[in-house]
């Protein structure tokens, strides 16, 4: 595999438990994502991140892992040149909306509020990362994403859509009264924009094609970069989510890492090389 250029998931993918690049899934101390990420480097083989995180939040942890730019917002926004050039993507974004944020119009109708009101102790702000967003709005909770799409279109939001951006740890400021569920991160934001979108874009910006890039990632929206690259890694834990097997085994290059986190990121790393 001549690989030119690896896309990478942060949040469970290339960072582990509380966002640490040097510990395992179980919490041990490892260098092995460090020594792979020097490999990669070595090899001149540019990184770019790829995250549900804000742009400014990506900003200084690409400068941390030497990324030559980052995909911020779950797609939304390309930045490169070290956060001086950006292209924000709006995707299906009603015409009359156009040159506004989406964040903005979602405000505007009052998206969010109805969509809380409409699944009571099951979904909220996903503070306080939420509050720097552009094109999305980053919730948390337990719903069923196929269903809010549905209630989305019969309201007359059928260019937006729910997105799963995978399960997150349970905290002591989450107010869900779903015991039991585990919280999963949302991001509701115009169809049209996802990861692989994002890196599509990217790649034609570079002059590159899919067929030089891999990407790796852990949750159900990292699928969506499958059909942008030549290879997609999954790491072991975001395989081992209920129902994503059977989505992984609709896709024909996807691969699944023997170890989590972080150890399987280096495992896709390696393998790319």
């Amino acid at each position: 595999m001549a690989t030119r250029i690896v896309y990478t998931d942060l949040d469970g993918t290339m960072v582990g438990p509380h966002g640490s690049f040097w510990t395992t899934a179980g919490g041990e101390p490892t260098s092995v994502p460090a020594d792979a990420l020097l490999e990669l480097h070595r090899s001149g083989v540019p990184l770019v991140l790829v995250s549900g995180r804000t742009a400014t939040q990506l900003m200084e942890t690409a400068r941390v892992f030497a990324a030559d730019g980052a995909i911020a917002e779950l797609g939304s926004l390309v930045t490169w040149d070290g956060g001086l050039a950006s292209e924000l993507l709006t995707g299906d974004l009603p015409e009359r909306y156009a040159g506004r944020e989406p964040v903005h119009v979602l405000d505007e109708l009052g998206v969010v509020e109805q969509l809380v009101a409409a699944h009571p102790g099951r979904l909220e702000w996903h503070a306080p990362w939420h509050a720097t967003h552009s094109a999305d709005a980053m919730l948390r909770g337990n719903v069923d994403t196929v269903a809010v799409d549905a209630w989305l279109v019969e309201r007359g939001w059928g260019w937006l859509t729910m997105n799963d951006n995978g399960q997150v740890p349970v905290t002591p400021d989450m107010t869900l009264a779903a015991e039991g569920l585990p919280p999963h991160v949302y991001h509701l934001m115009p169809r049209g924009i996802s990861k692989g979108e994002a890196i599509r874009w990217d790649l034609a910006r570079r002059g590159l094609t899919p067929a030089d890039a891999v990407a790796v990632g852990d949750s159900v929206s990292d699928l969506e970069m499958a059909a942008a690259v030549d290879r997609l890694f999954i790491t072991a834990n975001g395989a081992a989510v209920p129902g994503m097997a059977e989505r992984i085994a609709a896709l024909d290059n996807v691969s699944v890492t023997e170890a989590p986190m972080g150890e399987g990121w280096a495992q896709a790393v390696r393998a790319s090389l």
